[in-house]
């Protein structure tokens, strides 16, 4: 196996230590995020490589598009979010107003246009540190389930938000599932755009579910 550059190690400790932190009530695991972009394009420039192949190529989105292998698990955290609000409807509502407040954070729902840019940049976001960094880096010392596993349970953890230990568990659930499956996606594509896509229409869905 590959090793990892001591400064990706770093950022990873970096990383998995900030999403701790929202279980303590401070809101700072968004810089997660930021670490993992930052260490991205650092690690292209360390390389000197080209896009291609490295985990965010542009222009092998329309190649990637048209692999009907891809689709069934792009669409599929759309479903999982169609089931999580199914049953929360049902069963938990209070899990309705939790994700709206917990997404108000980040995002303006009063402005269609600014709406969907900020939920592509988002989304692209986390796919570029959580799986084309974070995900990409890992896998090159473990093999892949465990590495889905805590790159999920990271992902997870840095959204958590105040609430009922019930209402948060069943967020940060539907969230661990759909974080393994946006990494199934770009380990079958090694393209943090193919995930980052489904990453946003899943979300776009659940926004417009939850608040249109």
């Amino acid at each position: 196996m590959r090793d990892i550059n001591k400064v990706s190690i770093a950022a990873m400790i970096a990383m998995a230590v900030v999403s701790f932190t929202n279980l303590f009530g401070i809101k700072a695991a968004g810089v997660s995020v930021i670490i993992g972009v930052v260490l991205f394009f650092v690690n292209k420039l360390m390389e000197r490589r080209v896009y291609s192949g490295s985990g965010l190529d542009f222009e092998a989105i329309g190649s990637d598009i048209k692999k009907k292998s891809l689709w069934f698990w792009i669409c599929l955290p759309i479903v999982m979010d169609a089931v999580s609000i199914t049953l929360a409807k049902l069963y938990l509502p209070e899990y309705i107003e939790h994700v709206i407040g917990r997404a108000e954070v980040f995002v303006t729902f009063d402005k269609a246009a600014l709406l969907l840019v900020q939920l592509a940049v988002l989304a692209l976001g986390e796919e570029i540190a959580w799986r084309a960094f974070f995900q990409k880096q890992l896998v090159k010392v473990m093999s892949l389930a465990p590495v889905l596993f805590i790159s999920s349970l990271l992902f997870a953890l840095g959204h958590v938000a105040k609430g009922s230990f019930i209402v948060v568990a069943y967020d940060v659930f539907f969230v661990f599932v759909n974080s393994i499956l946006y990494g199934i996606i770009f380990q079958r594509s090694n393209n943090a755009w193919i995930s980052g896509i489904s990453h946003f229409a899943a979300n776009l869905f659940s926004i417009i579910v939850l608040v249109f």
